[in-house]
């Protein structure tokens, strides 16, 4: 009967958590609330209080929910293509393709939610920022292993690179959100490809377009 109900509280958890994340990327981690996510999961709001017992805990577990959910859709999937720039560039087709599929109904949910907190302070805002840094750390090693390896030419500077990369892939992401359709993401894909075969030592090695 324990077993059961462990299970039952980790299903009911895994449920609130995938729509709390949801209703966050369209209209932000302010927007969550117990109540409201007991209304209209039509549970009990004193069992999911039980889960998170304050709001704030609550959009914690939603950041944390959220980043479980870009690894697997888009550092999972890279960390199988080959070590150097084929992994990066993986890597970049990745995020995009996470934000085009809309993963989350309001694209990006880390570009909604830094958008929110930037400016803030507390454990919500360095919650949302340490998942960003994690993000840029792991385009870092990529590109310093292609480096490494011959792939981009060892004069790189990877800080700037990874910055355009970073920051194309967002403004992809901001442009189809607002002004809805894909072209943006055409738009980035084309930017961040012509910047990785200028560096490349192997250029052919990329898609021509």
């Amino acid at each position: 009967m324990t077993d059961g109900r462990l299970l039952r509280g980790a299903a009911t958890r895994r449920a609130v958590l995938r729509r709390a994340v949801d209703i966050a990327s369209v209209e932000g981690l302010d927007a969550l609330s117990i109540g409201r996510l007991a209304t209209e999961l039509e549970l009990s709001k004193s069992g999911v209080f039980a889960l998170f017992g304050s709001k704030e805990k609550l959009q914690l577990a939603a950041v944390r929910a959220a980043g479980e959910i870009f690894t697997d859709q888009v550092i999972a999937p890279a960390s199988g293509a080959q070590a150097g720039l084929p992994r990066l560039w993986k890597l970049c087709e990745c995020w995009l393709d996470y934000s085009r599929r809309r993963v989350f109904p309001g694209g990006c949910f880390f570009f909604q939610t830094a958008a929110e907190f930037d400016a803030r302070s507390g454990r919500v805002h360095d919650a949302i920022a340490e998942s960003h840094r994690r993000w840029r750390e792991r385009l870092t090693d990529v590109t310093v292993e292609a480096t490494k390896l011959g792939h981009l030419d060892s004069g790189i500077e990877v800080a700037q690179l990874v910055f355009e990369i970073d920051a194309l892939a967002r403004a992809a992401n901001a442009d189809s959100v607002l002004h809805g359709g894909k072209a943006a993401y055409h738009l980035a894909r084309g930017s961040i490809l012509t910047r990785l075969r200028a560096a490349a030592a192997a250029p052919e090695t990329l898609p021509a377009s």
